[in-house]
């Protein structure tokens, strides 16, 4: 049995004869487990390890307590990959989790500095991530990193819109490649205290790169230039680097 795939049919133009065109060749897609993020690996190691410890010594109990802290920390730390949209005009979702509110907002002060964007109002569009999400941020457009704040603050619940404004907090500002710049702000949630980062100002990166995490559980603003609409809906879940928030307005 032949299991090669059919040929592409000649097309014919009005310039020429038929032509036989040849298909794009697409390499097999395979699921694949999830990889542990390296800032995961201090959290399970150590558990993992303690847990083969009680193993050996016959403490069944604490094996199976240990080893289910392990297991629920790789869980948390997974960091499967993404394939971003490679649309011109839309804004990626910087974060997993459901969609909360949509809605024009005041740029905060220390979001407005130098490098950083422009005093007003903005579309803003709040990414809740729960502890079951994954919770690796992703840029939502290719371009330069130009601004990194940093805000201390409370640790209230993330899902509350104060949040943006009380809750402690990491702003990062990307100039695209068409000179419109985006802002993304990392709120610390009731149980996240730890905020990572992943990059530097001057970085290049890419739409879907990393630029960082949230310990655990927290939310994340996505600052749209003017001109742009939500094109999700609030209660919507969002997938970091592949789910479109906003699209550039015809």
């Amino acid at each position: 049995m032949n299991d090669a795939p059919p040929a592409a049919r000649p097309t014919e133009s009005a310039a020429g004869p038929a032509v036989e065109h040849e298909r794009p060749a697409h390499p097999a897609i395979h699921w694949q487990l999830p990889r542990i993020h390296p800032e995961g690996w201090r959290f399970v190691g150590p558990a993992a390890g303690a847990a083969l410890v009680a193993l050996l010594l016959g403490w069944t109990p604490l094996f199976w307590l240990l080893a289910g802290a392990a297991g629920a920390c790789a869980f948390f730390f997974r960091d499967p990959e993404r394939v971003p949209s490679w649309e011109p005009g839309v804004l990626l979702s910087p974060a997993d989790g459901l969609v909360v509110r949509i809605a024009q907002a005041d740029v905060p002060p220390e979001l407005s500095g130098p490098g950083g964007l422009e005093p007003g109002r903005r579309l803003r569009i709040s990414v809740f991530l729960s502890v079951f999400d994954v919770h690796v941020n992703r840029t939502p457009v290719a371009g330069t990193v130009r601004y990194l704040g940093w805000v201390r603050g409370a640790h209230g619940d993330a899902g509350h819109d104060a949040a943006s404004d009380m809750n402690e907090r990491a702003h990062m500002v990307l100039e695209a490649l068409d000179g419109t710049r985006v802002g993304v702000t990392q709120v610390a949630g009731l149980v996240a205290r730890r905020i990572v980062r992943f990059v530097h100002e001057g970085a290049m990166l890419a739409a879907g790169q990393r630029f960082g995490l949230i310990r655990f559980g927290s939310r994340v603003d996505l600052w749209c230039p003017p001109g742009y609409e939500p094109v999700v809906r609030p209660g919507q879940r969002a997938v970091a680097g592949e789910t479109v928030l906003a699209r550039k307005a015809p």
